[in-house]
């Protein structure tokens, strides 16, 4: 695999800047990259290039995260559907007709919410800690997340405002790593710094809040397994606590020919496994798509 060049653009929507890295010929498949929380489409700046040869990739920042606009929360009401509202838009302008979806934590039900809405548009879906299913939901890391959506007050805030701290997206970023030193610093840095920026705690504690809206639409997400029989790839970090292997494994009760593959790394498996992410994802897009 030759190595391309990443592009940084942006594009304006519903009156928000929405940034987003492209690579690749403009005529090749193309890949939609949905990154999760706490980061941006940074977690894709080692994937692109092995990939760039041969599709065509654009990965934004969805509203609030990275580089794209994060208007107060006071402003713009931050819930799962909104994001996926902006996404959808965000590929009408950029003409993407067809694609097929990588999905990672946050990523995964503002992608497949595109799914629901446009299910003609794609291709095939490759899931990377992205999850569809109660099975993948890790008992304790859940736990905090859980109370919160339940019932939201200042106690139940106070733990999940950590997951956005230093401490938390370090951990994030290193449980499950067999060699932590194969993360680079700057990764969970960079994200820290960015969840450091006034308002976003509040962006971040209503989006997890209405994370229980995902979890409603899960019988329709598998139902749309079912009906589809969407080419799926589970490519999946599996020392995950967060989003634990029982999840990527589930996957097959609705599409039994899903190719799920466990890596020996967590929740971030592009910071140890880009190499072996981005063969596996050509050689499935390859035959399947």
């Amino acid at each position: 695999m030759t190595t391309h060049r990443i592009h940084h653009r942006t594009a304006t929507v519903r009156g928000h800047e929405i940034h987003y890295r492209e690579a690749g010929p403009a005529g090749a498949p193309v890949l939609l990259l949905l990154h999760g929380f706490p980061t941006s489409s940074h977690m894709f700046r080692d994937l692109m290039p092995l990939l760039a040869d041969r599709y065509h990739l654009v990965a934004p920042d969805h509203l609030g995260f990275g580089r794209s606009s994060a208007p107060a929360a006071t402003e713009f009401p931050y819930t799962f559907a909104g994001l996926a509202e902006i996404t959808d838009e965000f590929t009408e302008q950029l003409g993407l007709k067809e694609y097929a979806l990588y999905i990672q934590d946050y990523g995964a039900p503002i992608g497949l919410r595109l799914a629901l809405a446009h299910p003609e548009r794609v291709t095939a879906i490759i899931t990377q800690n992205g999850n569809a299913y109660e099975d993948g939901l890790g008992a304790e890391a859940w736990a905090p997340v859980l109370a919160l959506i339940a019932e939201r007050t200042p106690a139940t805030e106070e733990p999940v405002r950590a997951l956005s701290g230093p401490e938390g997206i370090k951990w994030q970023y290193l449980h499950g790593v067999p060699d932590p030193t194969l993360v680079s610093p700057d990764a969970y840095e960079h994200d820290a710094a960015l969840m450091a920026r006034p308002g976003q705690s509040e962006i971040q504690l209503d989006l997890i809040s209405d994370y229980g809206s995902n979890f409603a639409l899960y019988p329709a997400f598998q139902e749309y397994f079912r009906t589809s029989q969407v080419p799926l790839l589970a490519v999946w970090g599996g020392h995950d606590e967060i989003f634990v292997p029982a999840g990527a494994l589930a996957f097959q009760r609705d599409l039994p020919t899903a190719e799920i593959h466990l890596l020996p790394t967590g929740h971030f498996a592009l910071e140890t496994h880009a190499g072996q992410v981005a063969a596996l994802m050509d050689d499935f897009l390859a035959r399947r798509v």
